[in-house]
This record gives structure tokens, C-alpha cells and sequence, in this order.
């Protein structure tokens, strides 16, 4: 095994593994206590590193003798241009088109200068074919039409709807134009929009970074699990009509970043449980701690650690897996400057829950899915990622994992059982499969005692969310409405949709337990509100606090993939709070 060098928080050595060990040792200086780490894992091919794949052949073999391939992702270069439309030259030119911009005068001619100006240059064959084709500019709409002897080889209409006035209507159309590409073998695209109005600079810097993140992440599919793949073709992208200059180029190049950490988080979520163990999540994070150890410092606590500090919730949880818990905290700090706020991102770290004696079974229980309930600490280790890269200064962000599996064994914990968290509140399990905000609350009082000022947690908490809000929106808990009315903002210029709900003191009433401080579930009415009130009571009164519960679009089930959801939320919002 190649040698790993990771900056710790209480200042370690760099460490040299040797390939005969399966475990390895990181000493503190001054004869201190030492950091034990423990692998046994096999290959996680996740990491990217400046658009490489970094990949460590560790010493044991997965169940089933799985490793995800060795695959590198190609890079897609982002530019933006200021030139005619119509003589811009490459495979493919997509143009966003409103309801609007396809009104037709009477002879049946686009009233629209761009679209009028391209069509003269095509002999009228883009007016004639929409009308043909019925194609009005609706939402999920496109044509593309092969125009050979032009600039373009390839025109293609992509429907914006009646407007499109948000970062997620343009991820959208970024999704779409890669759609396009993918089904035309487009090496490169041009993009441009029919007519952007009297939009702003800043609204227009916005535009371009969510169509060309969407672009991006469109064009990326996660195939280190299949026998046989097709690599994508498109190479480049061209934002045309947005001016440019060095402000424009930064924030492709956040686009860029940004997107990076997304597909980071999604291949995260996509390795199944017998690849990516507590151990290995650990390790993934100790690489983004080394790859950017100008700004980072990890330290990982094993089981004997975090019961020096306490933390039976988390470890009730982790008793029944022969894989051990890793307590994962990454801590960000601007290379320069000084610090003017303390921030936390609190990610739940379940590889897998099979519900513990509480099993899963039954129809929609999705334990065939619960490799994905860990999505939480994808977000905030993607965030740690994009936020390596981005290094805003003025903030301090601590990046908080319990991981750990819930599984089932004679060593694990069963309902009835008492568990005391670290901060000595104590609590009757009256389910097993109610586990994550278990660990959450370990990792929440953790936070709070590195002295953050706001706490955000992710976590796939609860089917409950998902009955109430569907698969694409996040429920938003939280009694502090300046830092919802952030945490909001920072969503709409992500294009991420959260909603905000009631965190009804009321129903704390079914949490009380007759032996014990509480329970960790009350009935099934009101289950996600419940479960964010159990979290509370974990966090200082001081601090303020989020509960974002992802259970919903962590996943997308029509494409059977990880949707890499909060990423782009979290780090727009810390880089709102630097200086």
C-alpha cells in the first residue's frame, strides 16, 4: 500500500502502511495516546483528485470479491465565449427556448431574434420543423435537427416552459442538453438561451453555473460496477451569450468544483455495504484531509475512544456489526486570515441498516437499498470536497461522521435496551430500526463541543418525510428562522428544494419513556417531526440548529442512482458566511 499522509487535529505523524498489515497505528508527537485505525476492506475507487481517480488496493477482499473498477472520469472543459451564435462551430448547439420565445408572426416566422436569425441562416427548415414536430418549448421538450453545411452539425431546441427563472429550471436544462449530447456521440456543445432579458450580471453568473453544473452532472454516469461501459463523449462546453471575463470563468470554475464533490458524494452512495464499510468511509475521508492538508485535519476515533467520551448511543447502535464504528471529524481552516464564524455539517453513517432486531421486511421496506443510508455523510464529506477545493476564508467548518452499521447479532442492542449518550441523557429503544438519530445524537453533542455557533445534520431519517414531502423534496427542521432563512437561500441559488417544517413541541409528549429520560420513536402520526425532536434535545440551547432529513431525494429510483442531494446546498451556504 502506497504511503498515506494525513494532517491531524492533534498533530500526527504521516504514516507508512505497510502492504502485510491490516491494521496501523498514527502516534501523536510527545508520546501522547495514540489514533488507531483498523482496515480490513478491499478497493474503493471513489476519490477525484484534479479530475484523477485515486484508488488504494487494501489488503482483504470484499464479500464476493467485488472492487469497482479503476474508471476515470472524464473531464468536461468549461468556457465562456462571446460570439455570433450562428457561426459558432462544433457538434451540437442547444438553445434554451421559453413558451414564449416560439410565438410565430403570421407567416408562421419565429418573432424571436435569435431563433429568426438562425432559422434565415437554415432557409427556415428550425421554424418549419418545430411547427411539424408540434414542438412549443414545454418543459421535457426538445428537438434536434442534423443541419449539415452549417457551423453547427446539430441544432437542438431544449423547452424552458413559460419561464425559467431558477437555478434548478437551468441544472434541468444543463441535464437535458447532456441527454442530448449523449444520444448525438457530441463531443462538444454550445449553449445558449433565446433571450435572457434584462437579467442582472450576478443573476446571469448564476445561470451559467447552474446550466453548466447540470451539464456536467448529466453527462455523468457511475459505472465502476459494470463488467462493460461506454465512456462519455463530450469533452467540452461553450456558454454562449453571458459575456465574459475572469468573474464568469470563476464561477465555472465553482461549477466545476462543486460538481466534482457531487459526483464524489454520489459514488459514495452508489458502493454497496460490502464495499464501502465504516472503515473505508473513514479512510475516504482521511484522503480529502491529505489531498488538501494546507486547509484540512481529520481525526478518526475508534470504538475504545468514543467510549472514553461517552458516546453509548452511537456505540449501541455499532454493537452488532463485525465491522467496527469510525467516528469521522474533518476540520476546515482557511489557509489565511482570521476566523469570524464556526461553522458544523453533521452527516448520518449508517453503510447499511438491516433494522436490527426491529428487521426490515415487508413490502417497501427498501432494505435492498440501505446502502444509501449514509447519504447524510455523502453530503457533508462531498461539502468537505468542494470546500477543499474552494477555500473560502473567514470560516471554520468542522464535518462530523458516527459511522457505523446496524445489523444483528447476539453482541446488539435490543429493544427495551437503555443507552446513555455522551452528554448522560438516557434512552429506551423501543426500536431498533430507529437507529440513525441514535448515532445523530452523539454527533450533535460532539459538534457542540468544538464550539460551533450553527449545526446542520442530514440525515435519511425517516419514511415519514417521504409520505409527506415525495422523493425530490428534503423536510427542513429548525426553531431558529434566521438560520432557516440562510440555509434557504443558499437551496434556490443551488437549485435543491427543501420545505420547511413544524417542529411541534406538543408531540414530544409520545417521546417520554416510563424508565428512562426517552424513547427514540413515539407513533407513527407526525414520525418526522418526532424524530427531529429527539435530536434536539442533544443539541445546546445556544447553538443554532438544522435538521435536514434527505430520506427522499437521496435517491432517484427511476434512474436507480444516487442523486448526490445537499452538496451544492451546504457549500453555497458556508460560502455565504466568508468574508
Amino acid at each position: 500500500m502506497a504511503a498515506i499522509a494525513v494532517s491531524l487535529a492533534t498533530s500526527l505523524t504521516s504514516a507508512v502502511v505497510p502492504s502485510s498489515l491490516t491494521s496501523f497505528v498514527f502516534n501523536k508527537l510527545n508520546s501522547a495516546p495514540c489514533l488507531r485505525f483498523t482496515f480490513s476492506v478491499s478497493r474503493f475507487s471513489s476519490y477525484r483528485g484534479g479530475g484523477k481517480l485515486m484508488a488504494h488496493s487494501l489488503v482483504r477482499a470484499t464479500l464476493g470479491l467485488t472492487q469497482p473498477a479503476n474508471i476515470d472520469v472524464p473531464k468536461i472543459a468549461l468556457s465562456a465565449k462571446e460570439i455570433d451564435v450562428a457561426e459558432w462551430k462544433g457538434d451540437i448547439l442547444a438553445v434554451g427556448v421559453t413558451e414564449k420565445d416560439m410565438t410565430k408572426d403570421d407567416s408562421k416566422r419565429f418573432e424571436n431574434s435569435l431563433l429568426k436569425n438562425l432559422d434565415a441562416k437554415l432557409g427556415g427548415h428550425l421554424s418549419e420543423a418545430s411547427s411539424e414536430e408540434d414542438f412549443t418549448g414545454k418543459p421535457g421538450q426538445s428537438l434536434v435537427l442534423r443541419v449539415p453545411g452549417h457551423g453547427a452539425k446539430r441544432i437542438g431546441l431544449i423547452g424552458l416552459g413559460k419561464s425559467a427563472t431558477n437555478a434548478y429550471a437551468f441544472r434541468n436544462f444543463g441535464e437535458a442538453i447532456a441527454a442530448a449530447a449523449k444520444n448525438a456521440q457530441a463531443s462538444n456543445v454550445g449553449i445558449v438561451l433565446a433571450s435572457s432579458g434584462s437579467t442582472s450580471n450576478e443573476s446571469k453568473l448564476n445561470i451559467a453555473s447552474a446550466i453548466a453544473s447540470g451539464t456536467v452532472l448529466g453527462t455523468y454516469e457511475d459505472n465502476r460496477y459494470k463488467s462493460d461501459s461506454k465512456k462519455p463523449v463530450l469533452k467540452s462546453v461553450d456558454i454562449l451569450g453571458f459575456g465574459t471575463g475572469p468573474e464568469l470563468d470563476k464561477k465555472l470554475k465553482y461549477a466545476e468544483d462543486v460538481s466534482s464533490a457531487v459526483i464524489f458524494g454520489k459514488e459514495l452512495v452508489n458502493s454497496p455495504a460490502n464495499v464501502l464499510t465504516p472503515a473505508v468511509l473513514a479512510e475516504e475521508a482521511t484522503k480529502i484531509a491529505s489531498t488538501y492538508s494546507d486547509v484540512f485535519s481529520a481525526t478518526i476515533l475508534n470504538a475504545e475512544q468514543c467510549k472514553e467520551l461517552k458516546m453509548g448511543s452511537y456505540l449501541g447502535v455499532a454493537a452488532a456489526s463485525d465491522n467496527p464504528p469510525h467516528f469521522i471529524h474533518l476540520c476546515y481552516k482557511p489557509p489565511s486570515g482570521p476566523i469570524k464564524a464556526k461553522l458544523a455539517l453533521v452527516g448520518k453513517g449508517l453503510t447499511f441498516d438491516s433494522g436490527g432486531y426491529n428487521i426490515k421486511t415487508g413490502p417497501g421496506c427498501s432494505i435492498e437499498l440501505m446502502k444509501f443510508d449514509m447519504g447524510g455523510s455523502a453530503a457533508v464529506l462531498g461539502a468537505a470536497k468542494a470546500i477543499g477545493q474552494v477555500k473560502p476564508p473567514g470560516v471554520e467548518v468542522h464535518f462530523i461522521v458516527a459511522a457505523c452499521e446496524n445489523m444483528i447479532s447476539g453482541t446488539g442492542m435490543r429493544p427495551g435496551d437503555i443507552l446513555t449518550a455522551s452528554n448522560g441523557k438516557t434512552i429506551e429503544v423501543n426500536n431498533t430500526d430507529a437507529e440513525g438519530r441514535l448515532t445523530l445524537a452523539d454527533a450533535l453533542i460532539y459538534a457542540c463541543n468544538q464550539g460551533a455557533e450553527k449545526i446542520i445534520d442530514l440525515a435519511t431519517l425517516t419514511g415519514a418525510c417521504v409520505v409527506a414531502l415525495g422523493p425530490s423534496i428534503a423536510g427542513v427542521f429548525t426553531p431558529s428562522d434566521e438560520l432557516a432563512n440562510e440555509v434557504f437561500s443558499a437551496a434556490e441559488a443551488s437549485g435543491e428544494k427543501l420545505w420547511r417544517m413544524p417542529l411541534e413541541e406538543s408531540y414530544w409528549e409520545s417521546m417520554k419513556s416510563g424508565v428512562a429520560d426517552m424513547v427514540n420513536t413515539g407513533g407513527r402520526p407526525g414520525g418526522a417531526i418526532t424524530a427531529a425532536l429527539f435530536l434536539k434535545q442533544f443539541v445546546d440551547e445556544k447553538v443554532q440548529w438544522m435538521h435536514i432529513d434527505i430520506a427522499g431525494p437521496v435517491w432517484n429510483e427511476k434512474k436507480r442512482t444516487a442523486t448526490g442531494f445537499g452538496i451544492q446546498t451546504l457549500v453555497e451556504w458556508v460560502r455565504q458566511h466568508s468574508s
